[in-house]
């Protein structure tokens, strides 16, 4: 484990607990030469799943690129990280918990949505809109409308 301050590998754990549902191990850790703390997360690490793209590809699935999406969509927002883990760990077990290893892109981003929309709407408008790639105002606006009805 390298230190994202200083890149040292020296650390010791100051506190271990399992996360709230379960699925990983936190651990606060504290750097040996700069003294800084930082959290990591332990996972079991799982039969690769594979994720079929728009165009017909395929790629295994990356938490860490999902994180990135919705990182963007909460820029600014009142949502904390441990709310947004929580919500990859669910879309991980709605879409993965099958025999089916494989996904398609348009079932994350409706599983995503989903359950962004009851966290945080304008979060939820911003990721709908790049993971929907609206035309045109019309198609975001029945978007808007249809979250107010």
């Amino acid at each position: 484990m390298r230190c994202p301050f200083c890149n040292n590998t020296d650390a010791k754990v100051v506190d271990s607990r399992s996360s709230k549902d379960g699925e990983a191990i936190r651990r606060r850790r504290e750097c040996l030469s700069c003294e800084r703390r930082y959290t990591t997360y332990e996972r079991i690490e799982e039969i690769a799943q594979t994720v079929l793209k728009k165009d017909g590809s395929r790629e295994t699935f990356d938490r860490w690129k999902l994180k990135a999406g919705i990182l963007k969509a909460i820029e600014k927002r009142p949502v904390t990280l441990d709310q947004v883990e929580a919500l990859i760990d669910e879309v991980e077990r709605k879409l993965f918990s099958s025999t089916d290893h494989e996904v398609t892109t348009d079932q994350i981003g409706e599983v995503v949505m989903h359950k962004m929309k009851n966290i945080d709407e304008v979060a939820y408008v911003r990721f709908a809109s790049v993971y929907r790639q609206f035309k045109d105002l019309n198609e975001f606006m029945n978007e808007l409308k249809g979250m107010l009805t």
